[in-house]
């Protein structure tokens, strides 16, 4: 199971507060910039921020919330971070030899000493071995957090010395944000009950605005592949072969659009499914950090209202699968299932 970058935190957060944190961990995924910047929360965590905040006082006297460090803004004495510097982009035997010794030293009395290796598949079979000891036979109070991509070029025998913690591609993130939002949204908008015109349209209207987000990600990620394939086969393709493939990732953009849209109507659907739940008693639900609110909403609705919000919502999807316009349809759609 991947997991978004605060998720992944919050269980290593909760290992640290039962004493139970493992002295490796591999965090795996597309988005390197996320590993780095997990790893830089993980070491505040063990080894705790900035203690003078007096001079970032706000007019009220409170300190504001601390601005998260960088991973480079954080190495130092007590952490230490490889990353390939060779030509051909590879970690030494010597670099990962050099970061053995560091984590043997001494360190500040309880305060951890911290390897960090970014790209860590870039290490090869020697320099593996070589880092294998500190795996093996961890000193105390020693942490050592591994950043990498493709997980499966590393030896087995560090993988298995490991705690690994995927991370979501971004693909994967843009698509959990925004069921998480538009939930958080529409409970927001109904906390005081369904039934009124305003309300039901300002569903609409944010519904449509986390739509058109995804819509343009979507867009914008299609249009990136096209012009890669441009810039690779311009010179030794035939013009019709790229126009081919231009029309093809329309196509593309507007299949996935739509497939995105029916989601949507699912996670409204899902949260209506959840009243319905609240309404009978039911424990399960699709949103239990939202139960507070569909459990309020149940309470002023009767079950047969309630089934005929559902319903719909699943015949507005129905209509927006044919020829017509489609802000009409969530416009009438939306005024049934939540007016």
């Amino acid at each position: 199971m991947a997991y978004t970058e605060e998720r992944a935190f919050e269980l290593v957060s909760a290992a640290h507060e039962r004493g139970r944190l493992g002295h490796a961990f591999l965090i795996t995924g597309d988005a390197v910039a996320g590993g780095e910047r997990l790893v830089a929360r993980m070491i505040e965590m063990v080894n705790g921020g900035d203690d003078d905040v007096t001079s970032g006082l706000d007019l009220f006297g409170e300190a504001p919330p601390p601005e998260p460090k960088t991973l480079d803004e954080l190495e130092g004495d007590l952490v230490s971070v490889v990353r390939p510097e060779m030509k051909s982009r590879r970690i030494s035997v010597k670099q990962m030899r050099e970061l053995e010794k560091r984590m043997y030293q001494s360190s500040e009395r309880d305060k951890w000493k911290i390897g960090v290796v970014i790209d860590a598949d870039r290490m090869g079979v020697e320099a593996e071995n070589a880092f294998l000891k500190t795996l093996e036979e961890p000193p105390d109070r020693c942490l050592m957090l591994l950043v990498t991509s493709s997980p499966e070029r590393l030896l087995p025998t560090i993988l298995s010395r490991c705690v690994r913690l995927p991370l979501m591609t971004e693909e994967a993130r843009e698509e959990y944000e925004g069921e998480r939002d538009l939930v958080e949204a529409l409970s927001r908008i109904a906390k005081n009950g369904l039934g009124s015109v305003s309300g039901a349209l300002t569903i609409k209207a944010a519904f449509s605005k986390l739509l058109d987000k995804r819509k343009s990600a979507i867009s914008k990620a299609n249009d990136s592949a096209y012009k890669d394939e441009v810039a690779t086969y311009k010179q030794t393709t035939e013009g019709d072969w790229l126009k081919r493939r231009e029309e093809y990732y329309k196509a593309l953009t507007e299949s996935e659009y739509l497939l995105e849209r029916s989601r949507y109507i699912d996670i409204l659907i899902g949260w209506l499914g959840d009243v319905v739940r609240a309404k009978v008693d039911v424990e399960t639900l699709d949103y239990p950090k939202q139960a507070a609110v569909t459990k309020a909403v149940a309470e002023t609705e009767d079950l047969e209202t309630l089934l005929r919000r559902m319903e719909a919502l699943e015949k507005l999807r129905g209509l927006l699968e044919t020829n017509v316009s489609e802000q009409l349809a969530l416009e009438v759609g939306f005024m049934k299932a939540f007016g």
